[in-house]
């Protein structure tokens, strides 16, 4: 018995040594080819491993699919033709993907907010990592919040913050929902601000009041509300007295600001001192209406805006416009970025996050 278990073996290495030498010669010719068969085989378990799907995945394709994978990040806009909130949107976008590698998509709401809704359930249904909105309508940011909530998607407002009531709610039920924005009765101060600092200090007649028109963003806004009221107070409180000869409601766009500017130059001619706008693009048209009633912004006229629009710290520059109010759209698009992330790896953020305003004017020196 013994010697037959000695003859097997030295076959059975022959017949090894023979298969290994076939083998060597196969894939000597240019090296290694596989059958269609198999070809198939790789690349549909390679496309399981990248799309998440399909069973069998070793521990190691597991960590390739972790590392390859983005982070969804879905961004509803309440209007594409706020100047402002162009800048907002691409720097978020451009900071979203250089420092988190996210994948982003954003969606225009065109100033309709059952479309923003829309807009959001199909981020949610799509499976989303983090949902950054920018509401049409504050009162409707609840609806938002729940369907996040009960979709365990992070959610961030930005610029238009909802109520402190609803900010409260989302603190008290433990929901992963965050606002970024800013104190809008700080920029409506500095505005004030800049006009006290000037030489005439708004009043270019001498009879210690200073005689103005506002021209305001949508009705009912917090941002337009605020920095109307508080404006006038920083005269108020700088000792200056005021009156109001003209106001109206530009919904923060250029061409209806030049309009209102220009009603109100038709109206009250050089009574008028000083223009307030709530914000850039409306000083902007408003300058229209001034150079072509004659008038000089800072010989007989004052001028001022918010947002810090590079079409506006120009015009400063060149002393068309008095000065303006930074609205610092990176440091808010960076805070909505960073504390939306920190939710989507489950730590807990505060409800809200403000951003300060930085003044702007022809006697302060400008931002570079």
């Amino acid at each position: 018995m013994k010697k037959r278990e000695n003859r097997i073996f030295p076959i059975c290495l022959l017949l090894a040594l023979a298969v290994c030498f076939l083998a060597a010669c196969s894939s000597g010719k240019g090296g290694t080819r596989e059958s269609p068969g198999a070809s198939e085989s790789a690349s549909q378990s390679t496309s399981e491993r990248v799309n998440g799907s399909g069973n069998g995945a070793d521990d190691s394709g597991e960590s390739t699919e972790a590392a390859e994978k983005k982070l969804r990040i879905g961004v509803a806009i309440y209007r594409y033709d706020d100047n402002f909130m162009k800048l907002y949107r691409e720097e978020l976008r451009q900071y979203l993907e250089e420092a988190y590698n996210a994948e982003v998509v954003v969606r225009n709401a065109r100033g309709e907010q059952e479309e923003q809704i829309s807009q959001v359930n199909e981020f949610i249904e799509a499976g989303y990592d983090g949902i950054i909105v920018n509401l049409v309508d504050t009162d409707r940011a609840g609806v938002i919040a729940d369907s996040c909530h009960e979709a365990g998607i992070p959610l961030v407002f930005i610029n238009r913050q909802p109520k402190a009531d609803e900010q409260a709610r989302w603190k008290a039920e433990k929901m992963a929902v965050s606002c970024i924005g800013t104190d809008s009765k700080q920029a409506g101060t500095y505005q004030g601000g800049i006009i006290l600092e000037t030489e005439k200090r708004g009043d270019f007649n001498g009879d210690g009041v200073v005689s103005y028109v506002m021209i305001m963003g949508e009705k009912d806004n917090e941002d337009s509300n605020y920095r109307t009221e508080y404006s006038i107070k920083a005269l108020e409180d700088g000792g200056m007295k005021t009156e109001k000869l003209f106001s109206g409601h530009a919904d923060w766009k250029k061409e209806e600001g030049r309009k209102l500017a220009e009603k109100a130059l038709a109206l009250y001619g050089r009574r008028i001192e000083v223009i307030f706008c709530n914000n850039d693009a409306m000083a902007n048209g408003a300058w229209e209406a001034i150079d072509a009633a004659g008038r000089k912004t800072g010989k007989d006229i004052y001028l001022v805006g918010v947002d810090a629009l590079e079409e506006t710290v120009q015009y400063i520059k060149e002393g068309k416009v008095t000065g303006t109010v930074l609205n610092d759209h990176t440091g808010q698009s960076h805070t909505a970025a960073d504390v939306l992330m920190k939710m989507i790896h489950g730590d807990e953020a505060e409800t809200r996050y403000l951003v300060d305003y930085v003044k702007i004017s022809t006697i302060s020196t400008l931002q570079k």
